[in-house]
């Protein structure tokens, strides 16, 4: 029970990671807000786990103090969590300038905006932890991913920076960094490979995964219980760091690709 009076906001917490992650707090003793944009998911897990679901904008600075101001009623903020975030396909020239802004607000703004007005109820409680979703698009590139892979390398940016102002007042800030996890932009990604291979989906799920050492995506409980190891005090000393969970994809020399299949 590592969150046994803490009180939590997860924002993405109807789906997904955010969803498992949010079950995942609440399973051990914690209180959930979560926010989200989509509120039949939202409230069926909220009504599950006993939390409060706020519909809204994690880019929005007024949404993030609604959440924030439901966590207060629930005693204070020891946790934030950010797993809103979502699609990034293009390449450069094929994004209007529209929606590269609007692929960035969905995977960026969102996480500045939560961290941003969530950090002084962190630093009235006396500390707390961040855990912000990036992805190993932060690390490496693949293609037509542009606005996905933009925000998330400068999200890991943002974590080591605001990890190095407010680690003297007691809050930790880490990022993880997912490779392919069952969640509905995965599962677009899937059908798009299969369409264009002309293949069902379980043998595009062998082509997409055959430079992952695992061979598999992940599960978003998987992707949780990082994000509550960052979360919980058994990650106390851990702070401005990046935390790479993507199956071993990221080991791989692309260059000798071929020998793993």
């Amino acid at each position: 029970m590592r969150f046994e009076g803490k009180i939590g906001i997860i924002t993405g917490g109807g789906t997904g990671i955010g969803e498992a992650t949010a079950r995942g707090f609440a399973a051990e003793g914690g209180k959930a807000v979560l926010l989200g944009p989509e509120q039949g998911p939202l409230e069926t897990v909220a009504g599950d786990i006993g939390g409060v679901a706020i519909v809204g904008d994690a880019a929005d600075a007024g949404d993030v103090g609604r959440a924030l101001a439901a966590a207060k009623d629930l005693g204070g903020l020891d946790v934030v969590v950010t797993c809103a975030g979502g699609e990034g396909f293009g390449t450069l020239l094929d994004v209007p300038a529209e929606t590269f802004e609007a692929h960035m607000r969905l995977n960026l703004t969102t996480a500045v905006v939560t961290t941003r007005e969530t950090l002084p109820a962190l630093i009235e409680r006396g500390g707390g932890s961040i855990v912000l979703t990036s992805s190993v698009a932060g690390l490496t590139a693949a293609g037509a991913l542009v606005t996905y892979t933009t925000a998330k390398t400068a999200l890991l940016g943002f974590v080591r920076s605001v990890a190095v102002d407010y680690g003297p007042q007691g809050v930790r800030v880490n990022a993880v960094c997912p490779g392919g996890t069952r969640t509905r932009m995965l599962q677009e990604a899937i059908d798009m490979v299969a369409e264009d291979r002309g293949v069902d989906e379980a043998r595009a799920l062998e082509i997409m995964n055959t430079g992952t050492p695992l061979r598999r995506f992940a599960d978003p409980s998987e992707l949780a219980k990082v994000n509550l190891f960052l979360a919980s005090d058994d990650a106390s000393f851990v702070t401005g760091s990046t935390i790479v969970a993507d199956g071993g994809q990221s080991a791989v020399n692309v260059g000798m690709l071929a020998l793993l299949e």
